[in-house]
Order: structure tokens, then C-alpha cells, then sequence
């Protein structure tokens, strides 16, 4: 007997108990992760072990996944790279630049509203908005 991975199955689980935000940050994502660091009190960090590889037309492309685990929490943040080399992670949201998915435990509306405010706030960031899983049709590029 031979077992199969259902992919629809996996990215589905993997998404359980997240929130997405998009970001519209025309900057370097070292840069970002750098103002996030120093003003937000976070400590994202690049983990090239989930970088995420998408083949297209013959080529690999490469998105950037930093990572920020809450101390005394379950909650993981990861911040990706929508960009590489003139290919996007979520094709159907090329104007983002960076998406913020938090994941690991439930996140309520009030944090998550203060976090988009807090965002807002940074110079560069031109835009913030919650991405529901109904409007992303490449959920599973997410996927690491």
C-alpha cells in the first residue's frame, strides 16, 4: 500500500489557527525586518531553513522567510518576501511587498487591528490589509 501526501489536506492544516496581513513596503526585506525590529520590540530573524523555492518557466526562485518566535507563547511569526527576481510568492497580490503571517496560537481582532496601526506608523509602509484564506489562491506556496 502506498501513501499519499494530500497537499489541499496539508496546506489546509497548516493554515488552522493563522492570520495574514499583506504589507506594501517598497524597501529591502533586511531593511524592514530591521525598522520592525527596532520599533515594533520584535526580533524577526531570516531562517533559511523555510525559504521558500517556487520552479518557474525553468528557474528557481527564491523568497526570503524571517521568523520570530513570542517568548513564553506559541505564537511563531514569519514575515515573507512577496518578491524575488521579478516573480511573486502570491502572484495574485503583486503590489505587496511582504507578508506577515502569524501562526501557532489564536490572535484576536484587537491585535491584530493595534499590530496594522503599529505598521502603519513605520515610514515606507504605504499600505496594510488582512488577508482572508478565501482570497489567496496560492495558499500553498506559503506552505514550509
Amino acid at each position: 500500500m502506498k501513501l499519499m501526501l494530500d497537499p489541499a489536506a496539508l496546506t489546509e492544516g497548516f493554515f488552522e489557527e493563522t492570520r495574514l496581513l499583506g504589507i506594501m513596503a517598497p524597501m529591502k526585506d533586511y531593511l524592514f525586518c530591521w525598522q520592525l525590529n527596532n520599533l515594533l520590540g520584535v526580533d524577526f530573524r531570516i531562517n533559511n531553513e523555510i525559504e521558500i523555492q517556487l520552479t518557474k518557466k525553468g528557474r528557481n526562485y527564491f523568497f526570503a522567510v524571517y521568523e520570530f518566535p513570542e517568548k513564553h507563547s506559541c505564537l511563531t511569526h514569519y514575515l515573507y518576501n512577496n518578491q524575488f527576481d521579478g516573480e511573486y510568492l502570491l502572484p495574485e497580490f503583486k503590489h505587496l511587498d511582504f507578508l506577515w503571517l502569524l501562526k501557532g496560537d489564536m490572535v484576536d481582532d484587537q491585535r491584530i487591528g493595534e499590530l496594522t496601526r503599529s505598521l502603519k506608523d513605520i515610514r515606507g509602509v504605504q499600505l496594510v490589509s488582512e488577508l482572508t484564506n478565501e482570497k489567496i489562491r496560492h495558499k500553498e506556496h506559503l506552505v514550509f
